[in-house]
């Protein structure tokens, strides 16, 4: 007769598990919070169908772990589209213009409406704000991500060796 399995939660089936699986297979905590960190700031990058290409170029640049990147893109897009708004704003804000009442949805509407040159024209300065915002903030978001996830890692790396 087999004993009942302990009933695992959804974390640690999708969490815990897989990041144990990494520290196994070599992976190194700071290793693993480095990419999460540049993970983080690549899939946030303020324009529409990029972020996987950044991500997949970055990585492979600084030989990060591609299924962490991807999977945190992923998990990221609803967090992504809302930055877009925020990059847009913070970058109005840094080069001192007005609101522009820009939004997603009229974005992606002018987008499929009209030509290319009449979205550029439009959407132009509103990309380059929200450029402008992420490349100054995306360096402190690496840092901050990669300090606030580094300590818990570790903790968990700690715990898979002993147990090993």
């Amino acid at each position: 007769m087999n004993p009942v399995a302990p009933h695992r939660t959804f974390w640690q089936r999708r969490v815990r598990d897989p990041l144990i699986g990494l520290f196994i297979q070599g992976l190194t905590p700071d290793q693993i919070a480095r990419t999460l960190g540049i993970g983080t700031a690549c899939s946030l990058f303020p324009f529409l169908g990029f972020t996987s290409l950044l991500n997949l170029g970055v990585g492979l640049w600084l030989r990060l772990n591609q299924p962490i990147l991807q999977i945190l893109n992923q998990a990221l897009a609803p967090v992504h589209l809302v930055m877009i708004v925020l990059y847009v704003r913070l970058g109005e804000w840094f080069w001192h213009v007005e609101d522009e009442r820009f939004t997603i949805g009229e974005m992606l509407r002018v987008f499929r409406e009209q030509s290319f040159g009449e979205f550029l024209q439009r959407f132009g300065w509103a990309g380059l704000h929200a450029f402008t915002a992420w490349a100054l903030t995306a360096p402190v978001l690496i840092v901050a991500v990669y300090y606030a996830v580094r300590p818990a890692l570790r903790r968990l790396a700690s715990k898979t060796i002993t147990r090993t």
